[in-house]
């Protein structure tokens, strides 16, 4: 059964950091490109931030030079460092996985006030 767990999302001021995780099991997490995804409610999910099994990261314009995305292979987890946070960051965070198939988390709530 493969399982996706997002968590770290909370509500922070403007201009605050934040550290999201997902846990990854039931798949063979080396092998994947894991990517963060977020959603407003009535817009379409977008995509925020990507890397590759091989390290190869991707960021939306939106987001490059404040988000960071990494992986630790060895604790299955992928982390999404977000710096100098803005009230349109506001979204449900969903964490991909995609290797042959592709695989959702059920999403974790940021929240940035002005």
């Amino acid at each position: 059964q493969v399982q996706l767990v997002e968590s770290g999302g909370k509500l922070v001021r403007a201009g605050g950091s934040l550290r999201l995780s997902c846990v990854a099991s039931g798949i063979i997490f080396s092998s994947n490109t894991m990517a963060w995804f977020r959603q407003v409610p009535g817009n379409e999910r977008e995509f925020v931030a990507g890397i590759t099994s091989g390290g190869s990261t991707d960021y939306a314009d939106s987001v490059k030079g404040r988000f960071i995305i990494e992986r630790d292979n060895a604790k299955n987890t992928v982390y999404l460092q977000m710096n100098s946070l803005k009230p349109e960051d506001t979204a449900l965070y969903y964490c991909r996985s995609h290797y042959y198939k592709i695989y959702w988390g059920q999403g974790t709530q940021v929240t940035v006030s002005s």
